[in-house]
């Protein structure tokens, strides 16, 4: 069992920053892939990015390339940034954990744990 812990999130104006983050309780990311997806009101889930902890390969949707980055911080902590942030970005954010391997990551049934989400707001 991963128990994964999101924060960061917060109110900020267009064009603003944030950095998320995602710790795991008790044990690494190793041999794990790390996503982020988020959901907006009355919308489905979505993938934002992930990146697979043993070589820190990483992807992107494309909604956000250019403007998010995902990165390892440490064994057990990965990171969000967040930047030119438009009021479409506006979403709670998950971090989930799943197998490196097979699949693409890029669908929510890759992984297995979840986190609580931290809400992201952007005010135009």
């Amino acid at each position: 069992q991963v128990q994964l812990v999101e924060s960061g999130g917060g109110l900020v104006q267009a064009g603003g920053s944030l950095r998320l983050t995602c710790a795991a309780a008790g044990r690494t990311f190793n041999n794990y892939r790390v996503g982020w997806f988020r959901q907006a009101p009355g919308k489905e889930r979505e993938f934002v990015a992930r990146i697979r902890w043993s070589d820190g390969r990483s992807a992107y949707a494309d909604s956000v390339k250019g403007r998010f980055t995902i990165s390892r911080e440490n064994a057990n902590t990965g990171n969000l940034q967040m930047s030119s942030l438009k009021p479409e970005d506006t979403a709670v954010y998950y971090c989930a954990a799943g197998s490196a391997y097979p699949g693409d990551g890029y669908n929510s049934r890759d992984y297995f744990y979840w986190g609580q989400g931290t809400q992201v707001t952007v005010s135009s």
